[in-house]
């Protein structure tokens, strides 16, 4: 029976005979010997020439197959044929495997030079797709520009002014996108790349949620503006002044130098104390006199040194109450205004406590200490003469050191100025990359305090 032969393509781009293998037995003449069938099956390998060192030995119906040949798929249809072969009842294939090096580059250049084709056939749209999307680009960052040039008198907060410029800056660059995968002929793709952008910002969003939280928040905080840099303001237990606002962290100052990183999620959580909102802040303290003492007069003693003071404001007037009958001490809460942009609550608290000791002093009332229970089991030896009382109805001498305490302010104290400027400008020294990006407004140097 003849067998055809025809060329084909391997995956690795090698050329290789197709392979076919008789339907039926191959026919021979009636009760042909072993000779004759092992003879034609010589025959048959022969002609294929896909066989070394062929040897086809048939013994009693058994086909014994040895040799080489350059594929499996050779194997088996040698195998195939001697099986379908009439007067065989067996097949022993020993035909081993042993592959040529094929030093032919031609299926190499051949694949070289469609892909050089298809290059070249393609060479147009592509020029053309590069000079859409660089139109596209270019019209986007004008589009950008523009938006950013008509609202940025109506948004005042730098990052949410680059938001809004670039949301419509952005659909210009993805239709840019879509005409070159159209011109491409890539319409499907181009569908897909419209309808998922959606898709990715929300698997954007889950993967980053807490990147993407503090963004938002950032968001928010620049379009409400509760605070500027240099507000003074309390975030929960941190209190400080504002540096700036970036796109994942508000950055306080504390008075001590220290630099506080929040969160803009938790800040955007938080109750937000601004202290800069009014400069014009109301603060307090505490005084303890004896219980024989005039209350009413330790009251108008006083109100009277807090209204002298250049640094208490006359309106609200400062006021004294009655806070506490404590054990020993007759407590009063003194409330008190002043400029807070102007003077420090530490140092100013310090100066009028000092002087309301000494004016209360002054004025004959005492200033008791707490009560304490003091027992002695043995009792109490008296030794020596008992020295006579002083004389209370006489005025007592004002010593030298009560001009100091009477003083407004001392050099101790360092001074009554708010040190709030000092510590931003020590700051500013050591300030890093990603505390100078500032998302928020400054607020101005010569702004009007607030009545």
């Amino acid at each position: 029976m003849p067998v055809s032969k025809a060329t084909a393509q391997t995956a690795n781009g090698s050329a290789e005979e197709a392979v076919s293998t008789p339907a039926e037995k191959v026919e021979l003449r009636q009760s042909a010997g072993d000779e004759e069938i092992a003879a034609r099956l010589r025959r048959i390998f022969r002609a294929s020439g896909w066989f070394r060192n062929l040897s086809v030995e048939v013994t009693e119906g058994i086909a014994l197959l040895d040799g080489s040949a350059q594929t499996e798929r050779y194997r088996e249809w040698a195998g195939s044929v001697a099986a379908k072969t009439e007067g065989v009842i067996a097949v022993v294939n020993r035909i081993t495997i042993d592959p040529d090096v094929n030093w032919d580059f031609t299926p190499a250049w051949e694949e070289f030079s469609s892909f050089a084709t298809r290059v070249q056939r393609a060479l147009p749209t592509l020029l053309l797709s590069i000079v859409i999307l660089v139109a596209a680009w270019q019209f986007a960052r004008l589009v950008s520009y523009v938006a950013r040039w008509s609202l940025k008198d109506r948004i005042s907060s730098p990052l949410l002014l680059t938001v809004v410029a670039r949301a419509f800056a952005v659909p210009v660059f993805i239709l840019g996108l879509y005409l070159i995968l159209q011109i491409s002929g890539l319409t499907r793709l181009a569908l897909t790349l419209l309808g998922g952008t959606g898709l990715i910002g929300i698997a954007l969003g889950f993967a980053f949620r807490d990147i993407a939280e503090n963004f938002l928040a950032s968001l928010l905080l620049s379009a409400r503006n509760p605070f500027r840099a240099g507000d003074l303001i309390r975030l929960g237990e941190y209190e400080g002044i504002v540096k700036n606002l970036n796109t994942r962290t508000t950055v306080l100052l504390t008075v001590d130098g220290n630099h506080i990183q929040i969160p803009n999620a938790t800040v955007f959580k938080s109750v937000i104390t601004n202290y800069s909102t009014n400069p014009s802040r109301r603060t307090d303290f505490i005084v303890g006199i004896g219980y024989d003492d005039p209350t009413g007069q330790a009251q108008k003693i006083i109100e009277q040194t807090l209204s002298e003071h250049p640094a208490v404001r006359d309106e609200p007037a400062p006021f004294v109450v009655v806070d506490q009958l404590a054990a020993s001490t007759v407590n009063l809460r003194v409330f008190f205004w002043f400029d807070s942009e102007i003077y420090s609550p530490v140092k100013l608290k310090s100066a009028l406590m000092r002087q309301t000791k000494q004016a209360l002093l002054n004025g004959g009332i005492s200033l008791p200490d707490e009560a304490r229970e003091v027992i002695f089991p043995q009792g109490v030896p008296i030794v020596g003469e008992p020295k006579s009382l002083p004389d209370k109805s006489a005025s007592p001498e004002k010593p030298e050191t009560l001009d100091k305490e009477e003083a407004s302010v001392l050099d101790a104290e360092g001074g009554l100025e708010n040190e709030d400027e000092a510590a931003l400008r020590e700051a500013e020294a050591t300030a890093s990359p990603d505390e100078k990006e500032n998302l928020l407004t400054s607020k101005p140097s010569g702004e009007t305090p607030q009545e």
